[in-house]
């Protein structure tokens, strides 16, 4: 597969659950009476698709990608992790750039170690605990 083909396909899916949520809204309503929004439907906030670089000894080039979501089933955590996704997604790159940099050419991404390295950034930045990380896929190419 082409490298371009594959980069086009991890972005369009890391956009599949936003547009998703955002049919979801379209067909709520959007907002309620008054301009005030409605209360979260659900507990899941999409952060989307993180990606490292990769270069390998031999000079050539990979991707590690990354699935990532949060689940906050608490209201008051859930709009606070909602308002910071940003800032989560940031730690998260750095998180799995910096992973990403220490693999060798035969290891298999370990989905453990960075499910708790995510977890620990979520924690870090929410500065409670109660938001849980979800990992969707993790893809090396």
């Amino acid at each position: 597969m082409d490298r371009r083909h594959f980069i086009l396909l991890l972005n369009l899916l890391g956009l599949v659950p936003h547009l998703a949520l955002a049919s979801e809204k379209k067909e709520k309503g959007g907002e309620g009476e008054g301009g005030k929004t409605k209360e979260p439907a659900g507990t899941y906030i999409p952060v989307g698709l993180i990606t490292a670089s990769i270069l390998r000894s031999n000079g050539r080039r990979a991707i590690l990608a990354v699935e990532t979501g949060i689940d906050a089933p608490d209201p008051a955590l859930h709009a606070k992790a909602d308002k910071l996704t940003p800032r989560l997604k940031a730690a998260y790159v750095q998180s799995v750039q910096t992973y990403a940099m220490s693999m060798s050419l035969t290891t298999v991404p370990d989905a453990d170690f960075i499910s708790r390295e995510l977890q620990k950034q979520t924690d870090q930045i929410m500065g409670a605990r109660g938001v849980r990380l979800l990992l969707g896929s993790i893809i090396l190419n």
